[in-house]
């Protein structure tokens, strides 16, 4: 069982900056699909950014040109690097990594989250 652990949220100003950082317990070699989501209050948890284990990128319109999502394999972390925040950005943001089991079959795992809070 891989255990997730992210870090890095807190209370900023808008305009301002924020890095996320999500460390897994094991390796994340394996992983095939490596994410951030956030769920605002009262709404669904959406996807932000992920990240194939090919480096393929992917983010949600929102995020294009202000969030950048990287992963660093020697360290089992993946990280959101977040610019030019936006109060709509406030959210618990959520790490996620996927592992294949088979071709259809995969394993999910979900960080416990972390607060985002940016001001106006």
């Amino acid at each position: 069982q891989v255990q997730l652990e992210e870090s890095g949220g807190g209370l900023v100003q808008a305009g301002g900056s924020l890095r996320l950082s999500c460390i897994a317990s094991g390796s994340i070699a394996s992983m095939t699909l490596m994410g951030w989501y956030r769920q605002g209050p009262g709404k669904v948890r959406d996807p932000v950014a992920t990240i194939t284990s090919g480096g393929s990128t992917r983010y949600a319109d929102s995020a294009k040109g202000r969030f950048t999502i990287s992963r660093d394999n020697a360290k089992n972390t993946v990280y959101l690097q977040m610019n030019s925040l936006k109060p709509d950005d406030t959210a618990v943001y959520y790490c996620k990594m996927q592992k294949s089991t088979s071709l259809f079959l995969a394993d999910d795992y979900w960080g416990q989250g972390t607060q985002v809070t940016v001001s106006s």
